[in-house]
């Protein structure tokens, strides 16, 4: 049987009634924008995270680009990035009219290496934006500690961990502002796309609003040029229905991985995810590292065992960022595990036997590329 990298369909369906449920609501009140699904939702939202606002908006490359320009950073300005990243990160950055700074990652964990942070700020750094990359949280105690002695901000891009731990306090709540997808692969998933921004700030909040809303708070009455960014109130009610199952479903995958640990540890040549002592990760993706990673992949197709790579590209060597002449080998460390990473399936409601498919699969893979 077929394995796919994750199964849509089986995902949502444990949440049909309640997402009727939502749709109905909706339907039945006439009403499609900004009205109370997406406020209850932002409360629930931010109750969730322990955070004391969220802000929902259209995606999250928005909430990114939104709470940058909230922040007051724009032109002639520089954020430091992950260079191993997806490539919306830096877009957002961009999208402000600032300069992505990239810097390399702890090639353990993926994420960010703070001991790498100093040598990129320049007198033109006005703050770091830190991705928690598969699900699992950047060591933001050691960003924020470096930020806040050099008087930069620091916001966290959380579209992969819903839930994640660091330290004792969840994603969202780490640094100045935080971003969320809520794509529907996510760990909690719209029909659609959607995003969200939380922060303990009140007032940084109410700028986002303003600004995903044309610029307005009183509708004619624009304060300053905004964007149309706003969360509708159908994603607004179907994220509210999957929110009261997002820790079960966190669990689930959590469960996922450790049987993966265990069954694949020995393999050869396979390199496993590291999780540092303080991270409790939600597991967005379980990805791996192969020197042979291509072979594997066909390997693992060949078996029926579908895979994705995140991600095949470094952003650094895009076209679309080009113009900032980084070449082949400026970034080492991103470069060779962009080259080497693969994602195994998961998703909360995958089954025993297909866990133990994939297994047996790359084991088997494994072995046939170690000799």
């Amino acid at each position: 049987m077929k394995i796919p990298p994750f199964d849509m369909k089986s995902v949502n369906q444990q949440y049909r009634r309640e997402l009727i449920d939502g749709f109905t609501r909706v339907l039945d009140s006439g009403w499609l924008i900004l009205g109370q699904e997406l406020e209850a939702f932002e409360r629930e939202f931010a109750a969730y995270c322990l955070a004391g606002q969220c802000v929902g908006v259209s995606n999250g490359l928005d909430a990114l680009h939104l709470l940058l320009r909230a922040a007051g950073i724009g032109a002639g300005d520089e954020v430091i990035v992950p260079g191993n990243t997806y490539i919306a990160t830096w877009l957002a950055v961009t999208y402000s009219g600032a300069k992505p700074v990239p810097v390399e990652p702890d090639e353990r964990t993926f994420n960010l290496d703070p001991a790498r942070i100093e040598a990129a700020i320049t007198p033109r750094t006005r703050a770091i934006l830190a991705v928690h990359l598969y699900g699992q949280p950047a060591d933001m105690g050691a960003i924020v500690q470096l930020a806040h002695g050099r008087g930069l901000k620091v916001f966290e891009d959380a579209a992969q961990a819903h839930g994640a731990v660091c330290r004792g306090a969840k994603v969202g709540t780490l640094g100045d502002a935080a971003g969320f997808s809520f794509y529907p692969g996510k760990n909690i998933g719209a029909l659609g796309d959607a995003g969200a921004v939380t922060t303990a700030d009140a007032d940084f909040a109410e700028r986002i609003r303003i600004l995903r809303n044309y610029g307005s708070r009183e509708k004619y009455q624009n304060e300053i040029k905004g964007f149309n960014c706003r969360l509708d109130e159908l994603q607004a009610a179907l994220l509210r229905a999957k929110l009261p199952f997002l820790d079960r479903d966190n669990q689930r995958r959590s469960a996922v991985a450790l049987r993966y640990d265990r069954g694949l540890e020995g393999a050869a040549n396979l390199t496993l995810p590291f999780v540092p002592s303080w991270a409790e990760p939600v597991w967005h993706q379980y990805v791996v590292r192969h020197p042979r990673r291509d072979e594997l992949r066909k390997q693992l197709a060949e078996a029926g065992i579908g895979t994705l790579i995140h991600y095949p590209v470094p952003p650094h060597l895009q076209r679309a960022y080009g113009d900032l002449g980084l070449e082949p080998g400026s970034l080492p460390i991103t470069e060779r595990i962009h080259d080497q990473v693969l994602s195994l399936p998961i998703w909360p409601t995958m089954e025993q036997y297909q866990i133990d498919q994939v297994i047996d699969a790359v084991l088997s893979a494994c072995r046939r590329l170690d000799v």
